[in-house]
C-alpha cells in the first residue's frame, strides 16, 4: 500500500517527505526532482521567499544507483530561511525574547482555529506547518510517483484556467498543456498567451492594492488506462481520492472533475459522452465523442484523459491587512503579516500534479502490485492486453 506523509515547519531548519510502497527498480532522475521543485516556486506575484530558496531534493533512503529499492524513501528539503530563524525557533528552550509571535489571526487563514485547538497563545506555531511551504515536500515525492508513471506511459501535467476575473474558456487539449512543464520561464502557466496577458493583468492590480487573487488550476493525467478505482466501495472510488489529494491543499476551496459545474444545470444528453467503437483506437477500441466526465465514470477511470481542477481562494496573507483582535487584550487591531506571495495559482497547480500523481500510483499499484517494477509491468501489460482483446 502507497503510504506518504511530510513533515517541517515553514521556518524550520528542513521539510522531510516519506514515500513507501513503491516497487524497486524505478529510475530516479535528481534532476527532474529539482525541476519540479524549481516550477513550484515559479510564476508572476510570487513573493521574496523565492528568492532566499532553491529547493533541491536531498534523497536520504530508498534509492540506490539511481534505482529505488522497495524500502522507504525519505526526502530532505533544506530551508536556506532558516538562517534568520534560529533563535527565534530553537528546539531547545531558547530565548522567549527572541520569539516573533504572530499576536492577531489572519481572516481566511488557519491561525485562529489552530490556536484554539492547540491551546497556543499566538499563532505562531499554526502558521509554520499550515503554511503552503509545506506543499513543496508533496512536490517532491509527487515527482517520484510521476517518474513511476512515467514507467506505464502516463504523464501529468497542468495549467491555469482562471486568475481572478480572467478565464480562459476553451478546453486546452494534451497537446498544448504537456509543453508547459519545459518552459524555461513561468508567467502564469496559462497556455494561451493573450489570456496570460489578461491574467497577468488581474495580479497587478492587486499589486497596487495590497490585496491578494486567486483562480483555478487544471491537472490533466495523460493516457490512463480504464479500470483504475473502483464503484464497489466509497472510499476508494478514484474521483473521491482525487477530490481528497487536491482539497487537502493550502487554500483549495472546491474541485471540479471534469464539467462537474456546468453540468449540474445542464440536460443529460448535453452532458454525458457519447460512445463510439474503433479497433484500433485508445486502450480498448472504445471511443467518446467528448470529455465531459474528466475520464471517470462510477469512481473508476474510463481512458480518456482525468481532468480535475482546483479552485484556489486568494491567499489569505495581505499587505492591506483585515481587521482582526489581538489574541492577549481582544482588542480590535489589523491582521498580522508575514512576507506573503500575491498569487499562486501556478505553483498550486504544481502541488496538485504531485497530489494527483501520488494518487493515480495508489490506485495502480492496487491493481497492478509488484514488489519489482519487471513484476509490476508484467502485470499491467496482461491487463493492456485484456483490454485489446476485450
Amino acid at each position: 500500500m502507497l503510504r506518504y506523509f511530510t513533515a517541517g515547519e515553514s521556518h524550520g531548519e528542513a521539510l522531510v517527505a516519506f514515500l513507501s510502497g513503491l516497487p524497486a527498480g524505478i529510475r530516479i532522475e535528481q534532476a527532474f526532482l529539482d525541476h519540479e521543485l524549481w516550477r513550484r516556486q515559479q510564476g508572476y506575484g510570487r513573493g521574496g521567499r523565492m528568492k532566499i530558496e532553491r529547493d533541491t531534493a536531498h534523497i536520504l533512503s530508498g534509492v540506490r544507483q539511481g534505482k529505488t529499492i522497495g524500502s522507504p524513501v525519505a526526502i530532505l528539503l533544506e530551508n536556506k530561511d532558516w538562517d534568520n530563524w534560529q533563535e527565534s525557533l530553537p528546539v531547545a528552550e531558547g530565548d522567549p525574547a527572541k520569539h516573533k509571535r504572530v499576536g492577531s489571526p489572519r481572516p481566511g487563514h488557519a491561525d485562529l482555529a489552530g490556536a484554539l485547538k492547540y491551546n497556543f497563545p499566538e499563532a505562531r506555531y499554526v502558521l509554520e506547518r499550515a503554511s503552503a511551504r509545506e506543499s513543496a515536500a508533496r512536490v517532491a515525492v509527487g515527482a517520484v510517483a510521476k517518474l513511476f508513471l512515467r514507467e506505464l506511459g502516463i504523464e501529468v501535467a497542468s495549467h491555469v484556467t482562471a486568475v481572478g476575473g480572467a478565464s480562459l474558456e476553451k478546453e486546452i487539449p494534451w497537446e498544448q498543456i504537456r509543453p508547459l512543464c519545459d518552459r524555461e520561464e513561468i508567467l502564469l502557466n496559462c497556455a494561451d498567451p493573450e489570456a496570460e496577458q489578461r491574467m497577468k493583468e488581474e495580479v497587478d492590480k492587486v499589486l497596487k492594492t495590497g490585496d491578494s487573487v486567486g483562480g483555478v488550476f487544471e491537472v490533466v493525467a495523460h493516457n490512463v488506462p480504464p479500470g483504475l478505482g473502483t464503484y464497489a466501495q466509497w472510499d476508494e472510488r478514484l474521483d473521491a481520492l482525487l477530490a481528497g489529494a487536491l482539497m487537502s491543499l493550502q487554500a483549495v476551496k472546491a474541485v471540479e472533475i471534469g464539467t462537474g459545474v456546468t453540468a449540474a444545470a445542464s440536460p443529460g444528453s448535453l452532458v454525458h459522452d457519447e460512445i463510439g467503437y474503433a479497433v484500433e483506437t485508445g486502450f480498448s477500441g472504445f471511443t467518446r465523442a467528448r470529455n465531459n466526465a474528466g475520464g471517470i465514470e462510477g469512481g473508476v477511470s474510463n481512458g480518456e484523459d482525468i481532468r480535475v481542477r482546483g479552485y484556489l481562494k486568494p491567499i489569505s496573507t495581505l499587505r492591506r491587512p483585515l481587521q482582526s483582535v489581538d489574541f492577549s487584550t481582544r482588542e480590535p487591531v489589523k491582521a498580522a503579516y508575514e512576507r506573503s506571495d500575491v498569487c499562486v495559482v501556478p505553483a498550486a497547480g504544481v502541488a496538485a500534479e504531485g497530489m494527483v500523481a501520488l494518487t493515480l500510483v495508489r490506485c495502480a499499484l492496487e491493481k497492478f502490485g509488484g514488489d519489482s517494477m519487471t513484476e509490476t509491468l508484467r502485470n499491467f501489460q496482461g491487463y493492456c492486453q485484456q483490454l485489446k482483446n476485450y
